[in-house]
């Protein structure tokens, strides 16, 4: 072995560490160059390229909860559809940003090719609908009407329709149970806007582009529990909008369900009965217009007098609230909101406003009592009532001598009433008011709870009028000059009221008080206002906020909330006052004005208390009101231009009543028949899964002839000949 000397060493190491150094500074000096290269020579390009890099998000839209009557029927629920969508994606990878794709689609859905392109075309202030207005990497329904064999070709023929989604998807449904419309309170769903998502997104309860949104009823006011919880994926997309990778994903959590207190039979009944009423109100003729009543709308809610919850609520004219699922055509908004349409899309029932006529005695028999006119005493009731040198009428000019105020409620005297407001009128100064003004007739309107809303879990509720003193000074503030320039003395009708307004229009003058004791001239309500008032009078004075609204059932079904009844203050009248109006109302059922339209009804085991209503209105055929109440419901109906309150409204009214207590034209009751004796006070069984099994409700079929438990509407009703 030959020996390397030591310094041969020493100096093969010293090179090895100078190659190594040298190759370590090369190495940095690439890194350093490579470095500046990308930071500073074309950090800017760089720095763009990577701002484009962003995230995007795909959402999953919630399963709408459904709203379910107090049985667990479904009023509104959903439905699978097959929902053809196209990825603008995977489009706008395409050579031709996927028209052939599009055009080829038109074919198989039977549409035609600019349809299906504008609907996947953006939306911007230029472009005009149909346009998509969500998240361009949101897969965008084409629609929600295809076929089987459509779904089926799209997905067999997969290489011909890249990008195109045929899949089962959930569709808001309007079922109308048993013809149980049910649709101004029930609502309906469009778009959510730029503005709402805007205004809501530091809130509890934002909105995403893919939301549907109650516009009206239930859906509007419990939209925020129904929507649920959208499930999000975001995707990191490149400045091309390809995905480069999978941020993170949130779950879609189910909206909860409304449980509420409408009876899908009831409301059936309710709404066929009023639609009849209707009918049968234009055969008959009206003697002062000198043609057949017009009946061209109309209200009924049926009400619980210990509760104030709704167990029906009908309106008419009414619409199809599945028009605007999948977004509404511009035909069928014109029918809803043309000026031939009659507004359907109005609730009347808390949205209609009408003179009350005399259903609203009940408030002035209280007024009097609190102003000291007894109950039992005696008042003249002549056939007309001469104040400021006009006359006042009884209805049909009938005089019944000195009577009671209960007795006046029974036969609707209006005399009594004209009576006792003009002494209180004059005690209060007449023309020249007092400072400190009684106005006993007015302050216990108010305190009925008129002149503002019930607060009833409905939106768009109206408050009516009392046309008090301040009133009066605020609209003739308003009207003064158009009064003025209007008015002629000697002229017509309308030039001399107009002409006499403009002198004395903020007065409250002697006619005024006169004519509003029996709920006329300027004196505006709306049902939902008058069955609250009756209930109260059922319950011992308590006025409740009516609710349709009755409990709250998570998507699973686990958490219940419910929702109580809640009161918003009491009748202004004693218990023994009230047990006087009680008794006199059950006399206008058993032998006042509604007698003819309850005989046979059983008094002594299910006492009826009614009022009769007829309220002319200047210009227009009078307005039908019918108020009752039992110990368990409130029915009050309303039909505009419909003639007298117990000739039109009174036999409907009193074929809901039988229906609910299973009741046949002599009184007798059949259990099995009725459709609910009392208030509903559980709620459905709702499984864990959410699911619910709801009982049937047969559809009105006016021939069928099945057994009694098997009966149709019609059936049920058990109308007279």
């Amino acid at each position: 072995m030959t020996n390397i000397p030591e310094t041969g060493r020493t100096q093969r190491v010293q090179i090895r560490l100078i190659v190594i150094q040298v190759l370590v500074f090369s190495l940095l000096l690439t890194l350093g160059g490579r470095l500046w290269y990308l930071q500073i020579r074309n950090g800017q390009e760089y720095s763009d390229e990577a701002k484009n890099n962003h995230v995007q998000q795909v959402v999953q839209p919630a399963v709408r909860g459904s709203i379910l009557d107090a049985r667990g029927v479904p009023l509104a629920d959903n439905e699978t559809r097959l929902v053809v969508s196209a990825s603008r994606t995977e489009l706008m990878k395409m050579k031709d940003d996927g028209k052939s794709v599009l055009t080829r689609l038109a074919g198989v859905l039977g549409m035609k090719p600019k349809e299906v392109l504008d609907k996947v075309r953006l939306c911007d202030s230029k472009t005009p609908q149909p346009c998509w207005n969500g998240s361009p990497y949101q897969p965008i329904p084409v629609t929600d009407e295809a076929t089987t064999q459509q779904a089926l070709t799209i997905r067999e023929r997969a290489e011909d329709f890249p990008g195109i989604t045929a899949e089962p998807t959930a569709v808001r449904r309007y079922g109308a149970p048993g013809k149980a419309n049910t649709a101004q309170v029930l609502g309906y769903l469009s778009p959510v806007t730029d503005d709402e998502i805007t205004k809501a997104q530091d809130t509890d309860s934002p909105y995403l582009r893919s939301d549907q949104v109650g516009r009206s009823g239930l859906e509007r006011t419990y939209d925020k529990e129904l929507r649920g919880k959208a499930g999000v994926t975001r995707y990191e997309v490149d400045n091309l909008g390809r995905v480069i990778g999978q941020a993170k994903n949130d779950k879609a959590e189910p909206g909860s369900s409304v449980v509420t207190s409408i009876d899908a039979r009831v409301q059936a009944v309710a709404e066929y009965e009023l639609n009849g009423a209707m009918k049968e109100a234009r055969k008959s003729f009206d003697k002062n217009t000198g043609e057949n009543y017009k009946a061209d709308s109309g209200a009924v809610v049926v009400m619980e007098a210990k509760t104030g919850r709704v167990v029906a609520m009908a309106s008419l004219p009414n619409y199809d609230p599945n028009s605007w699922v999948g977004g509404i055509s511009a035909k069928d908004y014109a029918k809803l909101t043309g000026k031939n349409s009659n507004f359907p899309l109005l609730n009347r029932a808390i949205q209609g406003q009408a003179a009350p006529g005399s259903i609203f005695k009940v408030i002035s028999s209280t007024a009097a009592v609190n102003a000291g006119y007894p109950f039992d005493g005696h008042y003249p009731c002549p056939s007309s009532y001469n104040v400021g040198g006009q006359t006042f009428k009884n209805f049909e000019s009938q005089g019944y001598g000195d009577i009671t105020i209960g007795r006046a409620l029974e036969v609707s005297c209006d005399t009594v009433y004209y009576g006792i407001a003009h002494k209180e009128w004059l005690k209060d100064g007449g023309m020249s008011p007092k400072k400190n003004a009684k106005d006993w007739f007015y302050r216990t309107a108010h305190q009925f709870g008129l002149g503002k809303e019930t607060g009833i879990d409905l939106p768009n509720e109206v408050s009516g009028r009392v046309p008090d003193r301040k009133w009066k000074q605020d609209f003739y503030k308003v009207n003064k000059d158009a009064w003025c320039k209007q008015g002629k003395k000697g002229g017509t009708y309308v030039e001399q009221i107009a002409y006499e307004n403009c002198l004395e229009g903020d007065k409250m003058r002697a006619g005024d008080s006169v004519n509003y004791s029996i709920g006329q001239g300027d004196t505006l309500v709306t049902p939902i206002q008058m069955a609250t008032i009756y209930a109260a009078i059922s319950n011992g004075g308590t006025l409740y906020d009516p609710t349709v609204g009755k409990a709250v059932v998570s998507g699973d079904g686990k958490t219940v909330q419910e929702i109580e009844p809640k009161s918003h203050g009491k009748l202004p009248f004693s218990r023994k006052t009230r047990n006087e109006i009680d008794g006199a109302l059950a006399g206008v059922a058993t032998r006042g004005s509604a007698a003819w339209r309850f005989g046979g009804w059983p008094q002594d085991k299910i006492p009826m208390h009614a009022k009769t209503g007829t309220a002319e209105v200047y210009g227009k055929q009078t307005t039908s009101w019918f108020a009752t109440y039992t110990k368990d419901y409130s029915i009050v109906m309303t039909i505009s231009q419909g003639g007298t309150g117990s000739g039109a409204s009174g036999p409907a009214v009193r074929n809901i009543y039988d229906s609910l207590y299973g009741l046949d034209d002599s009184g007798k009751q059949d259990l099995k028949k009725a459709l609910l004796p009392t208030p509903q006070k559980s709620l459905p069984k709702i499984q864990q899964d959410g699911s619910i099994d709801a009982p049937e409700i047969k559809p009105y079929n006016p021939a069928s002839q099945k057994a009694p438990e098997e009966q149709t509407l019609a059936a049920i009703l058990g109308r007279r000949d």
